[in-house]
């Protein structure tokens, strides 16, 4: 079995009360505390198959433009999701499965990009606007049994596990691949960065709080127990964490990385939603929602929110 990263964006940033603001407010962190950002999917190549864990952002999604206020920046594009997966020496259609950790659009954004492959979404999410009109769905409802101190599992092949881990989103996952003693946790947004594991602190992005953080207490309680190599969305801390096969140690958190310099560039008008990928364009409006083309982000109705995943503006970066 080989685990690879997918690399697509890198050299952005998140906030501490973004990252750490869920249960206390993020008025008890200090905002100009920023840990490194980027955007990483994983793949699993079983020797069999090829397995995809997420599918990235949509190609085309504008990068935002930070400014002093930005809670979280995904950064800047190293390659769309596509080109950076065929960087790797695959095509399309040698992919099999596709295991969603979640319906946000930075983790199903080229799930059409894959016709030929079986898409295992945790049937709670089924009526995620992401996902309709897709054929190639497989509703999950984890009728393996518990997976070690998690309740509910779905076996995907031999060494990989689908597990339900509900709160940043109602059907959100938890994929583990095993491989050479090794337990290679591929989360979603459990965390943003692993500084966030360490402390045990929840994001502020959750749909279901309690959830949220039975499912950090059980992740943590795993990862005291067993071998486990984090592979984080948002940090370029998974892809460095696989590269070198390091074990979370969480009595050992190791010093953060600082963040390097953020490139600011001129904002277009448009606003893309840093949870989901919902890019408004002003030139389009919301029509559904009663917005007319035209009408510019700063002039949206302060009850106005995103979409696709229901966040406020204040989660809207420019871009």
């Amino acid at each position: 079995m080989q685990i690879k990263a997918i690399r697509f964006r890198e050299g952005g940033f998140a906030t501490q009360p973004f990252a750490f603001g869920g249960e206390e407010s993020p008025a008890a962190f200090d905002p100009n505390v920023r840990y490194r950002s980027g955007l990483t999917n994983y793949l699993i190549d079983t020797g069999n198959e090829v397995i995809l864990v997420d599918t990235g952002l949509p190609t085309g999604t504008p990068e935002e433009v930070p400014d002093e206020n930005t809670a979280i920046f995904t950064g800047h594009d190293i390659a769309s999701y596509l080109d950076a997966f065929a960087a790797l020496g695959y095509k399309p259609e040698q992919v099999t499965k596709i295991l969603l950790t979640h319906k946000h659009a930075d983790h199903s954004g080229e799930l059409r990009a894959f016709p030929q492959a079986k898409i295992y979404v945790n049937a709670d999410e089924l009526d995620a606007a992401e996902l309709q009109g897709l054929a190639n769905i497989v509703p999950v409802t984890f009728t393996d049994g518990a997976y070690y101190n998690f309740p509910a599992c779905q076996k995907i092949a031999d060494g990989v596990y689908y597990i339900k881990a509900k709160g940043h989103t109602k059907g959100n996952s938890i994929v583990i691949a095993e491989n050479d003693g090794l337990f290679y946790m591929m989360h979603g947004d459990i965390t943003y960065t692993d500084e966030a594991l360490y402390a045990n602190k929840l994001s502020v992005v959750f749909e279901d709080l309690p959830a949220a953080r039975e499912t950090m207490d059980r992740v943590r309680e795993f990862v005291r127990k067993h071998p486990t190599v984090y592979l984080s969305t948002h940090t370029p801390l998974g892809a460095e964490n696989l590269e070198k096969h390091t074990v979370i140690d969480l009595e050992h958190p190791p010093e953060s990385i600082p963040v390097g310099e953020v490139v600011f560039k001129t904002a277009s008008g448009k606003y893309v939603c840093s949870i989901c990928g919902y890019v408004y364009d002003p030139a389009k409006g919301d029509p559904d929602r009663g917005i007319p083309a035209g009408t510019a982000f700063e002039d949206l109705p302060d009850d106005w929110r995103c979409p696709r995943c229901r966040q406020g503006k204040e989660k809207f970066n420019r871009a």
